[in-house]
This record gives structure tokens, sequence and C-alpha cells, in this order.
């Protein structure tokens, strides 16, 4: 046999918040705001992981002021235009990453070219994902 809940909308003034009465408990009428709706990349899924674990202090402040999910989009945005950055600065400064280079010799252009991007993600992840500063 189902129980039937009786439903009742109440409002605590004080606290300014709206409460739904289902059975013996008022359970507040929470909702999220719009967030962005922009992704989330690698960077911002480490940072996430790095405030769960090492400064969960910041990740609950960000949560709870729903801030979280737009520090970690702009940690991502942040992160890519940092890579294209460094890269684009690589290229130009290594004369053996020309096309004709490419073309000649592809396995140690490819070897230079992750050679690069190891070196700017340590850079990005230094200064970008493990630090205290939001």
């Amino acid at each position: 046999m189902k129980k039937i809940l009786k439903v009742k909308k109440c409002r605590d003034e004080k606290m300014e918040l709206n409460y739904t009465k289902v059975g013996d408990y008022l359970l507040p009428n929470l909702t999220i705001k719009k967030q962005n709706s922009e992704k989330i990349n690698k960077y911002g899924y480490l940072r996430l992981h790095y405030l769960k674990e090492n400064n969960k202090s910041l990740y609950t402040t960000l949560l709870m002021k729903n801030e979280l999910t737009n520090h970690l989009i702009s940690i991502s945005i942040e992160s890519e235009n940092r890579l294209n950055i460094l890269m684009e600065q690589y290229k130009n400064s290594d004369k053996l990453l020309s096309e004709k280079n490419k073309m000649n010799n592809q396995l140690e252009w490819v070897k230079r070219m992750n050679n690069y991007k190891n070196m700017a993600e340590e850079i990005i992840l230094k200064e970008l994902i493990y630090t205290e500063n939001v």
C-alpha cells in the first residue's frame, strides 16, 4: 500500500528560503544558477582533482559560491591559450621544426614537437594547475 504524501509550501522570511513540506520534513527549494556551458578540458579536470585533494578550503568556497565551474572553465581556456603561445614560440625558435624538415625527417620532427609539448605542459601544470592562487 502506497502512502500518499501531502506537499505544502512555506517560506522562511529570516533566511529568505522557500520550503516544501513533504510528509513530516521541510525541504528547501534550492536551485543552481545558470552556469557557463563551455567545455572543461583536461587542464580543468586536473585543477579540479588538485583542489579536491590538496586545497579543500578553496574547493569548498568555490563550490558554495557557485563559482567552481566558471573557475575550471577559465583555467581550461587560459591553459589552452598558454599552450598555443608556448608551442608557437618553440616552433619559431627551432629551425629544425620547419615544414621542409618535417618532410625530410618526420621522426626527428615528431620527437622535437613531443619534447616541446611536454615542456609546455610542465610549465602550465606548475604555473596554472598546481598552484594555490585563484
